[in-house]
C-alpha cells in the first residue's frame, strides 16, 4: 500500500474576508496551508503529497513547499480541484487521503486512524465527531418542523481516506451529474454504493471558515507555534 495525500488549498476564502486565498492567510508567521503540509510531511504513513492551489498562488506555494509537495493549480469547484490532485499523484499511489488545508491543526493521530482503517481493507474512511447541539428541521420561512434525533448524527472532518480506484470512479460519476449538491468526497463514494466507515475525529481538526474560526485557531496554535502542544478548543461528548 502506497499512500498519497491531496491537500486542497484552492478555495477563495470569501467568508473569511481576508482579501486573498484562505490557504495563504497568516497563522503565527506561516500560511495556513503550511500547517497542514508540515503535519502530513512529517507523518510516516504518507509518502507523497500534492497541494492543490489557486492558479495565481502556485509559484508562491511551490516555493513555500520547499520540495515537500508537488503544487498544482485547482479548478472551478472542489471536485475539479480534487480531480487535479488525483491526476498529479504518481501511478504507484494506491490509497489517497484528501484533506482541507483550512483544517491546519489536525492532529497526527487522526491521520493515523484513517490510515489504519485503510490498511484494514476499507474502501473509504472519514473522521467524525458526535453532534452535541440540538438540531431542528425548519421550513423555508424558518418555522420549526421537527427536532432531529442527534444520536446517529455526526459532523465530518478531514483527512478522508480512500482506495484510489474507488475515489477515481466516484469522481467520474460525480462529474457526470449536473448541479451536484455533494459537498465532500465521501458523499461521492456513497453515491456509487460503496461503504464509508467512520473513525473518531478531533476538536482540533475544525475548519477555518470565518474570522472567528481564524481567531480560535490563532489562540490554539500559539503554544504549538512555540514548541508546545495545543489545547482542545472545547470538551466533546453528548449531553
Amino acid at each position: 500500500m502506497t499512500i498519497g495525500a491531496i491537500i486542497v488549498a484552492a478555495g477563495s476564502g470569501e467568508r473569511l474576508g481576508a482579501g486573498r486565498s484562505k490557504a495563504l492567510v497568516d497563522l503565527h508567521g506561516r500560511p495556513i496551508v503550511d500547517w497542514s503540509l508540515s503535519t502530513f510531511a512529517d507523518h510516516p504513513g504518507v509518502e507523497v503529497i500534492v497541494v492543490v492551489a489557486p492558479s495565481d498562488a502556485v509559484d508562491e506555494l511551490t516555493a513555500g513547499a520547499a520540495g515537500r509537495a508537488l503544487v498544482v493549480p485547482g479548478g472551478a469547484t472542489r471536485q475539479d480541484s480534487v480531480q487535479a490532485g488525483l491526476s498529479a499523484l504518481p501511478a504507484q499511489v494506491s490509497h489517497v487521503l484528501v484533506h482541507d488545508a483550512a483544517r491546519p491543526l489536525v492532529p497526527p493521530e487522526v491521520i493515523s486512524s484513517v490510515i489504519a482503517a485503510l490498511h484494514a481493507g476499507l474502501d473509504a474512511v472519514i473522521p467524525v465527531l458526535p453532534v452535541i447541539d440540538t438540531i431542528k428541521r425548519v421550513d423555508a420561512n424558518g418555522v420549526v418542523q421537527a427536532t432531529v434525533d442527534r444520536a446517529s448524527l455526526r459532523t465530518v472532518q478531514t483527512p478522508q481516506g480512500f482506495r484510489r480506484d474507488v475515489l477515481v470512479a466516484a469522481h467520474r460519476c460525480g462529474h457526470e451529474r449536473e448541479r451536484s449538491t455533494i459537498t465532500d468526497d465521501a458523499g461521492l463514494v456513497e453515491a456509487i454504493g460503496r461503504v464509508v466507515q467512520t473513525v473518531p475525529g478531533s476538536e482540533l481538526a475544525f475548519k477555518i471558515t470565518t474570522p472567528h474560526d481564524l481567531q480560535l485557531a490563532y489562540r490554539l496554535a500559539g503554544p504549538w507555534a512555540y514548541g508546545a502542544e495545543p489545547t482542545q478548543p472545547r470538551t466533546g461528548g453528548l449531553s
